[in-house]
């Protein structure tokens, strides 16, 4: 038996639902599908969505801001957990400018021996990667 899965979604908890619902549409071209309440954590989330790439996002009152070392790509990879979400691009360069005129808060470009990529930050501090690599088949989010 062959049982197969697709990616769905990648999450965060923010401080802002809101700030952070207008940001991902601004700089990144997502539109909000949906929000709901989860009262059992408490949280208000939203599920974004740019073809078939989806976030979801919770806005948890009373909860921690994220630490100064999980701002950093590399500092980051120094606590245990998940780290970033990363989407596939085809240039660096071209995405990179793009990204700036949208006024992103740009970690870095790269390219390095492996590959290349950009790393970003959201309006609450939590990392984005972008890696240059041929795109996969079916709907890719737009900007």
């Amino acid at each position: 038996m062959t049982l197969t899965f697709g990616f769905h979604h990648g999450g965060i908890s923010v401080p802002d639902l809101d700030a952070t619902i207008e940001w991902y549409g601004k700089v990144l071209g997502f539109t909000l599908e949906r929000r709901f309440p989860i009262p059992s954590i408490p949280a208000q989330v939203a599920i974004i969505r740019n073809g078939d790439l989806r976030m979801e996002i919770f806005e948890v009152p009373g909860a921690e801001a994220l630490p100064q070392d999980r701002r950093q790509p590399d500092t980051d990879n120094r606590t245990h957990g998940n780290k970033h979400v990363s989407f596939v691009i085809e240039d660096v360069e071209a995405f990179g400018a793009e990204l700036e005129r949208r006024g992103a808060d740009i970690v870095w470009i790269k390219r390095m021996q492996h590959g290349a990529n950009i790393f970003i930050r959201d309006n609450a501090g939590n990392l984005i990667e972008f890696v240059e690599e041929p795109m996969p088949t079916g709907v890719a989010g737009r900007l």
